[in-house]
This record gives structure tokens, C-alpha cells and sequence, in this order.
């Protein structure tokens, strides 16, 4: 439930040399690929054109030529990138041949921090190594994010679009606001895109815009009282909408605390974003929960057809606990929420299958660093708090 930053792309730390596969003074900042890595050596997935060999060697943080040849790789050709590999991996002849042979199959994504963070890295490199290839990638990447972006403003998961919910305006993960934080980097002119033509930076321009004006669109009002957002969005309807069979409508606070930092990053902001972000903190202090902490106790191994579970997860009393959210409220009652795998609601962590219960995130402190800002931002723009 981190949010995603697209300064971590890369750490600049000092001048500019060439050495085969390094230009010494550069690392490569891997937090951004740690979720695609995490899943390709965790879950062996029967789509992936190529899996991990046993004891796969890694290039280093300053093997940028190498990398960037790999995030190239990768790349498909709309643009995009599939999900779940690792761009930091020494592949073999076959797997580079495998990958290059389905350059073809659009498997591309926004999901587990795809795709823009490609485009980070790709113009970081480039500034790094000035080897065109990995500019002209990037914008590619770009052109891509600008392609799938709905006319609301919105993005799916996976374009091009499947016939499954990952159609949907997709706030889970932190999709809509990577993709916002990379569009944002470039509409400010930082030195990092400064490779972009001006004709793409008016794209990224309007691009940014719909995607504020889709945030404020699908803020939800629940009979009056407007709250905050769902993980995912109707694209059509912009109404709440199910993702996964545990997904269900709902109010995610884990998410909407993402969306709002958004908003307060805006310089001069519109007054209706100011009263979007006043909504939204009003929200997170009446749907806060105190004197309870989740707490991870060890447990008799639990298997399923998903994974093996050595934990579980329970809600304990503790009046010394930090205030704490779950990841969902109902609408209309503003309940906690919570759901089986059947699709089933229940209304207590307890109630949660073992699978679910050790293996998602159910709680969330992610609107306490909303709360933290808001006064500093509300003096900053002449907010009443």
C-alpha cells in the first residue's frame, strides 16, 4: 500500500562517466521494480514468456547500459510493458530471444508499478548515458500512458482494455497516481524529460488536466455526504465498482489517502480542488478507528490453492495504539468492510477466511500522513480547518 514516488526512478549522486555497461556516479534506485520482481521470483506465472532460472544473477545499480538494454527489451511494441519481471536480471540467450520473439503480444499494464516507472527509469538513463535509444523508448512509454487514458480523464489496469474488470478507472496500487506523479514531473519541465519535444509536453499538459478532473468526477458523494474514492471506478458510470471477488464498492481509504496528496501537491490549486481535499480529510476523521492494532501472530501452516500462510492476522484492544483505518467502508452505512473470496460480505477481520485474512491488506495508516499535512496545506492555500 506504499505510495509510489517517481523520484525514486533513479538517485543522481555525482558526474558523468563511460565504462562499457556502468557510467560511474549513477545508480539505478530499484524501489520502483521491487513489486514486479517480487511477484516474477514468487509467483511462477503460466503467462510469463520467460521465468526465473534457478540462482538468476543481477546486474548492478550501476549497470545502466545493461538495465536500460533489458527496460528496452521488455518494452512492447505500443509502447508499453507487461507486468512481473525483473529489469535488473542477467538473462540468458534464450530469454532475451523468447522476449524478443513477443515484442507482439499487448500483455501491457499499469499494475504492480508497470510501465511508468519504465519511462522514469528509461529517462534517466538516457540523461545519464545520452544513448538515444533510450530516450526515444521513453517516449514511446509516454506515448503509450497518453493512449490509454480514458476521454474522463481515467486509466484502465491493462490497455489495451480486457473484458474484466481491470477495465475499470483503476486508483488500486497507486496506478492513477504513478502515472499522474510521471505526467507531473514532465508538465513542470524537470531536467529529466528535458529530451521531450514540445509537442508531447502539450499532450502530457492536457493529459494531467483530465486526470484532475477525473479525480474531482468520481470523488464519491454518498446520499450528500462526499467521501472519498473507490479503488476502482465504472469507466462509463464513473460510479463504485468490483474488482476482484474480495474487492467490493467500497470507500478505500488506503488508496483515496494516495489521491489527496495528489491534490495537495498541485501549486495554486482550483477551488473545487481545495473543497475535494477538505471533503476527503473531513472523511478520514470520521472514519478513523482508535484503540485497536492489527497485530501478526505465528500460526499453523494454512494451505490453499493460492499460498502457504505460517501467520494470521487479529485485531487486538490497545488504547496506546495509533489511530488506524480499514481498507474498506460501506457505502451508504460507512461500516468497516471486509470480504471472503465468495464474494461475501462480513463486518469484522475475524470473519475473513485464513487465506485473506493473513495474505491482504485489510488495515491501512495511510490517511494519517494526509492528516500530518492538511494544516501546513490548508494555511499554505487559505483552507478552513
Amino acid at each position: 500500500m506504499k505510495i509510489l514516488t517517481i523520484q525514486f526512478a533513479f538517485m543522481f549522486l555525482c558526474s558523468l562517466a563511460h565504462a562499457q555497461n556502468k557510467v560511474s556516479g549513477y545508480l539505478i534506485d530499484t524501489r520502483a521494480f521491487d513489486s514486479n520482481a517480487g511477484h516474477w521470483y514468487g509467483i511462477r506465472d503460466k503467462h510469463n514468456v520467460i521465468n526465473p532460472k534457478k540462482n538468476q544473477p543481477k546486474y548492478k545499480t550501476s549497470d545502466l547500459v545493461a538495465v536500460g538494454d533489458n527496460i528496452v527489451l521488455y518494452q512492447k511494441n505500443n509502447g508499453g510493458w507487461p507486468k512481473n519481471y525483473d529489469v535488473m536480471a542477467v538473462l540468458t540467450s534464450d530469454q532475451k530471444d523468447s522476449l524478443f520473439k513477443d515484442k507482439a503480444n499487448l500483455n501491457t499494464t499499469f499494475d504492480n508499478g508497470t510501465s511508468y516507472t519504465h519511462v522514469a527509469c528509461l529517462a534517466g538513463i538516457y540523461q545519464a548515458t545520452k544513448i538515444k535509444k533510450y530516450a526515444t523508448a521513453a517516449t514511446d512509454g509516454l506515448n503509450y500512458i497518453m493512449a490509454a487514458q480514458y476521454n474522463n480523464g481515467g486509466w484502465p489496469q491493462y490497455f489495451p482494455l480486457q473484458n474484466n474488470y481491470s477495465r475499470h478507472i483503476t486508483y488500486n496500487d497507486d496506478v492513477f497516481a504513478g502515472i499522474m506523479e510521471l505526467l507531473k514531473e514532465v508538465k513542470d519541465n524537470k531536467k529529466l524529460y528535458s529530451f521531450l519535444n514540445n509537442a508531447v509536453k502539450k499532450k502530457v499538459e492536457v493529459a494531467y488536466q483530465k486526470g484532475i478532473g477525473c479525480i474531482l468526477n468520481t470523488q464519491i458523494n454518498d446520499f450528500g455526504e462526499i467521501t472519498a474514492w473507490c479503488q476502482q471506478h465504472d469507466e462509463v458510470t464513473l460510479k463504485p465498482a468490483w474488482a476482484r471477488a474480495f474487492e467490493p464498492p467500497a470507500i478505500c481509504n488506503g488508496e483515496s489517502a494516495g489521491i489527496v496528496l495528489l491534490l495537495m501537491d498541485i501549486d495554486n490549486p482550483s477551488e473545487e480542488v481545495k473543497t475535494s481535499v477538505k471533503h476527503a480529510i473531513d472523511w478520514f476523521n470520521e472514519s478513523a478507528i482508535q484503540g485497536i492494532r492489527v497485530k501478526v501472530i505465528p500460526a499453523a501452516p494454512d494451505t490453499s490453492q493460492y499460498t502457504v500462510s505460517n501467520i494470521d492476522r487479529v485485531v487486538v484492544q490497545d488504547l496506546t495504539a495509533p489511530t488506524i483505518w480499514t481498507r474498506y467502508y460501506e457505502l451508504q452505512t460507512h461500516r468497516p468492510l471486509f470480504c471472503n473470496r465468495d464474494s461475501k460480505v462480513v463486518y469484522a477481520l475475524k470473519e475473513v477466511e485464513r487465506e485473506r485474512r493473513s495474505g491482504y491488506a485489510w488495515y491501512t495508516y495511510n490517511p494519517q500522513k494526509v492528516l500530518n499535512q492538511y494544516p501546513v496545506w490548508a494555511k499554505k492555500w487559505g483552507v478552513d480547518k
